[in-house]
């Protein structure tokens, strides 16, 4: 199997390390490779890269039918309508809605290339690299295909679970980004673990309720790539999202440049007219139309209703 990794972020280095080493043709394309000069990726120091994974900047160099796009979702659009890629099939691993469009990944890709799938579930870059057990869903329509590259993917260490429902595995991934920066809201604003422990259930019954809505399957939002991630985001630092809530709620700020694909997702679904409590709470406390007090009295005051 030969795969290209489009992205040379975290996570993109990640999985090319956990590729790599579970015997797969990997070549990582990053937009600058001067970073790599030692041997590893600026964004996941630590972690050096097999001599077999060939790094380039030249979209040229990536030639094989499978590529792996690692880039952020506000920034694949413009990616893929000024660049071209050799790949027939494409797999995406980014988590949000793309602002400009209102699209997911997935169909980014689909306007480009013919085969598409979505890799996303409860993972840190870190764990990926270190060889540390994980489980991810990957979402092909094709089930056929989907079987293919579940098997070509998986590794002694990254486990692939299979599924055909695109919309309830991309939008698990997106939708617990937002639950995640309310969270780290709640810790960071002194709240305690059980307000955290309550807003991940009402947080996840948000998630099922937007997601079944449009037309995922509600199992898949109690998978890896709901459920699971949800669970791991919520309550690790390592999350970026967690990390922005925390920062917010006490005034701070993250370093520049830090992706935080949850703050776009939650001022998508604040701008429409679904049920959204939560994320509307985090988009306006994002924005400054409300402080921490205000985003409590928020949702604390709104109507009692049945579970």
């Amino acid at each position: 199997m030969r795969v290209d990794v489009i992205g040379g972020g975290a996570f993109g280095t990640g999985l090319a390390i956990a590729f790599a080493q579970g015997g797969i043709d990997v070549t990582l394309w990053a937009r600058d490779i001067g970073g790599f000069a030692n041997g590893e990726s600026p964004r996941l120091p630590g972690h050096k890269l097999p001599d077999a994974i060939r790094i380039t900047d030249q979209l040229e160099d990536c030639t094989a039918e499978t590529a792996i796009f690692a880039l952020p979702t506000q920034t694949l659009n413009a990616f893929l309508n000024n660049n071209s890629v050799a790949a027939q099939t494409a797999i995406s691993c980014a988590k949000g809605i793309d602002r400009s469009s209102g699209l997911g990944p997935s169909a980014l890709l689909a306007a480009h290339i013919s085969q598409v799938a979505q890799l996303t579930g409860p993972s840190f870059a870190a764990d990926i690299a270190q060889g540390l057990p994980t489980a991810l869903t990957l979402a092909c329509a094709d089930d056929a295909l989907g079987a293919h590259l579940q098997t070509a993917l998986s590794t002694p260490a990254l486990r692939l679970y299979r599924t055909t429902d695109v919309i309830g595995a991309e939008l698990g991934g997106a939708l617990k980004n937002v639950i995640a920066i309310a969270a780290g809201a709640v810790i960071g604003a002194g709240l305690g673990e059980s307000a955290r422990a309550a807003l991940i259930a009402r947080g996840f019954a948000e998630m099922t309720r937007y997601a079944t809505a449009k037309g995922a399957q509600p199992e898949t939002l109690t998978g890896l790539s709901g459920l699971g991630d949800l669970i791991l985001t919520c309550g690790s630092e390592q999350s970026r999202n967690f990390r922005f809530g925390y920062a917010l709620a006490r005034g701070e700020s993250l370093p520049a440049g830090t992706t935080v694909e949850g703050l776009h997702t939650a001022r998508q679904l604040s701008e429409s007219a679904a049920d959204t409590p939560i994320a509307d709470t985090v988009a306006a406390l994002a924005d400054g139309r409300l402080d921490i007090s205000g985003a409590l009295d928020h949702l604390l005051n709104r109507p009692l209703k049945p579970e």
